[in-house]
C-alpha cells in the first residue's frame, strides 16, 4: 500500500473502492424508504415554516447585525460536538435508530423555549433565543450521523442520486409551500400589530411537524452493521495518508466553502427586511423562489449525478456560486432579485445534492457514522468562522470608500460583506476544486453539456464554463476512478 491509498476508500474485504455495493431487494428497505420520504415532507414543514423564519424572528426582537451572525454560527458550532458524541455512542451500542429518535425529539421540543422564553424574559430575548437554538441544533446533530449512516446502508448505490434527488425535491416543494404559508401568516399578523403571535403560530406548527417526522423515522428499518475501529497509521506515513486522502481534501474544501458562504448568507434576511424594507410577503417570495428553483432542477441533477458523477456537478455549480452575492450588489429591485434567486436555486440544488452524494461515495459504510460526524464538525467550524467575520464586517464597513480619487458608495455595509463573500467563494473553488477526484467510474461530460442537460438551453450557453474549467491535472480525470498502484 502506498501513500496514495486514501484511507476513507480502503474497504477491507469489500473489493475496490469504486465497486458498487450490491444490496439484495428487501421489503423492509422499500418500507423504510417510503417512510423516509414521508419524514422528508414533515421535516420540510418544520424547516419552511419554522427554521427559515428564525432570523426574521431575531430581527423582530431587535437583534443587531453581529447578533444575527451569532445566531447563525454559534448554535451549529457548539452543537457540532454532539455529532462526535453521537458517533461514539453509536459505535458502542450499534443502535442508530434509537439515537436518531432521541435527537429528533430534542429538536422538536426545542421549539417550545424558542417561542416562549423571549416572551417570558423580553429583556434578554435575543441571548435566550440563541441559547434555545443551540438546543435545537444539539438535537439535530445527535440524530444526523446516525441518519446519514442508516440511509447510506439502505439506499441502493445505483439509485442513490435519483432517490436523494426525489427526497430533496419533496423537501424543496414542501418547504416552499410551508414558507409561503408562514409568510402569509406573518403578513396577516403584522397587519394587525400581532407579529409576535404570528411567530408563535409558526413555531407551534413546526413543533407538530417534527413530531410527525419522528413517527415516520420510528418506522424505518435499522439493519445490523459492522463497526470498524479506527486504525492509527504508522508514524512516518500518517501525514502522507492524510494529505492524499480524498475524504480529507473534500471535507476541507467543503468546510472552507461553507465558511466563505457564511460570510454573507445569514445577512440576506437582514438586508431584505431592514435595509430594503421588504414586507414579510416580499421576503417570503424572495426566499421561496430559490427553493422553487431547487425543486424544478433537482431531478435532473440527480440523474446527472448517477451517470456522470458528483465531482463534475460540484465544479459546474460551484463556479456559479461566487456570482450570487455579487448579483445582489447590482440592484435591490424586488423583481431583479427574484431572478437572482432563480439562478441561486439552480446552483445550490446541484452543489448540495452532489456534495452529499460524493460524501457517500468517499466513505466506507462501516465507518460512515464517524466520518460524517467529523465532516459536519469541520463544516460547522467553517460556518462559525464565516458568520463571525460577516457580522464583524457588517458592523464596521463604511458605506463610502475612496478608490484612486473616486468615491464608491453603497446603500448598506452589507453589500461590502457580500463582495468579500464572493471573493472568498471564488478563491476556494479555484484553489481547491482541482484537487478533488471522482471516485466512481462515470461517463465523461463537459461543463457545457451539464448546463444544457439541466437548463435545456443551447449548449453554447455553457461555453463560459468550458473556458474557465480546469483543463489538466486531477480535475481533468474526473470521469475515471482513482487508480491504486
Amino acid at each position: 500500500m502506498t501513500s496514495r491509498d486514501a484511507e476513507p476508500n480502503d474497504r477491507p474485504g469489500r473489493g475496490p473502492a469504486n465497486a458498487p455495493e450490491r444490496q439484495p431487494v428487501d421489503p423492509k428497505v422499500d418500507h423504510s424508504l417510503n417512510h423516509s420520504l414521508r419524514d422528508a415532507g414533515a421535516y420540510a414543514v418544520m424547516i419552511g415554516i419554522g427554521e427559515t423564519y428564525l432570523s426574521a424572528f431575531a430581527l423582530h426582537l431587535r437583534a443587531t447585525t453581529p447578533q444575527i451572525g451569532l445566531l447563525a454560527s454559534v448554535p451549529p458550532l457548539l452543537a457540532s460536538v454532539v455529532q462526535l458524541v453521537s458517533a461514539w455512542i453509536g459505535g458502542l451500542t450499534g443502535r442508530r435508530r434509537s439515537i436518531m429518535l432521541i435527537g429528533a425529539g430534542i429538536q422538536a421540543f426545542a421549539w417550545l423555549p424558542i417561542a416562549l422564553l423571549p416572551l417570558a424574559l423580553s429583556s434578554a430575548s435575543v441571548p435566550l433565543l440563541i441559547a434555545s437554538v443551540v438546543l435545537y441544533y444539539c438535537g439535530a446533530n445527535l440524530a444526523a450521523p446516525q441518519w446519514g449512516s442508516l440511509m447510506g446502508d439502505i439506499v441502493p448505490v445505483r439509485r442513490r442520486g435519483r432517490f436523494f434527488a426525489l427526497r430533496t425535491r419533496i423537501v424543496s416543494l414542501v418547504t416552499f409551500v410551508a414558507l409561503i404559508g408562514g409568510g402569509l401568516i406573518l403578513q396577516a399578523a403584522s397587519s394587525r400589530n400581532a407579529t409576535f403571535a404570528g411567530f408563535l403560530v409558526l413555531f407551534g406548527i413546526a413543533f407538530i411537524a417534527r413530531l410527525i417526522s419522528i413517527w415516520h423515522l420510528a418506522q424505518m428499518h435499522d439493519p445490523k452493521r459492522v463497526v470498524v475501529a479506527r486504525k492509527v497509521p504508522d508514524g512516518k506515513h500518517w501525514w502522507d495518508r492524510l494529505r492524499h486522502s480524498n475524504f480529507v481534501r473534500f471535507s476541507v474544501f467543503f468546510a472552507l466553502m461553507q465558511c466563505a458562504v457564511a460570510v454573507a448568507s445569514p445577512f440576506f434576511t437582514v438586508y431584505m427586511l431592514r435595509d430594503l424594507e421588504f414586507s414579510y410577503a416580499a421576503f417570503m417570495a424572495n426566499t421561496g423562489t430559490a427553493i422553487l428553483a431547487q425543486f424544478l432542477t433537482l431531478n435532473r441533477w440527480g440523474r446527472i449525478s448517477d451517470v456522470f458523477g458528483n465531482r463534475r456537478i460540484l465544479a459546474t455549480a460551484g463556479l456559479l456560486i461566487p456570482l450570487m452575492p455579487l448579483l445582489w450588489i447590482l440592484s435591490g429591485n424586488f423583481w431583479y432579485l427574484l431572478f437572482v434567486q432563480l439562478l441561486s436555486g439552480l446552483s445550490w440544488a446541484g452543489f448540495t445534492l452532489s456534495a452529499g452524494n460524493f460524501l457517500y461515495d468517499l466513505v466506507p459504510p462501516e465507518r460512515r457514522t464517524t466520518y460524517l460526524a467529523v465532516h459536519n464538525v469541520l463544516a460547522s467550524i467553517g460556518i462559525f468562522a464565516g458568520a463571525m467575520l460577516g457580522g464583524y464586517l457588517g458592523a464596521v464597513l463604511p458605506v463610502r470608500v475612496d478608490v484612486l480619487g473616486a468615491a464608491l458608495t453603497w446603500s448598506s455595509p452589507l453589500l461590502g460583506v457580500f463582495a468579500v463573500s464572493a471573493v472568498l467563494r471564488a478563491t476556494v473553488m479555484l484553489v481547491l476544486m482541482p484537487k478533488i477526484r471522482e471516485v466512481r467510474r462515470v461517463r465523461h461530460a463537459s461543463f457545457a453539456d451539464l448546463i444544457f442537460r439541466v437548463t435545456r438551453v443551447n449548449a453554447l450557453a455553457g461555453l463560459f464554463f468550458d473556458i474557465i474549467g480546469p483543463k489538466s491535472g486531477p480535475a481533468s480525470r474526473s470521469n475515471t476512478p482513482e487508480r491504486k498502484p
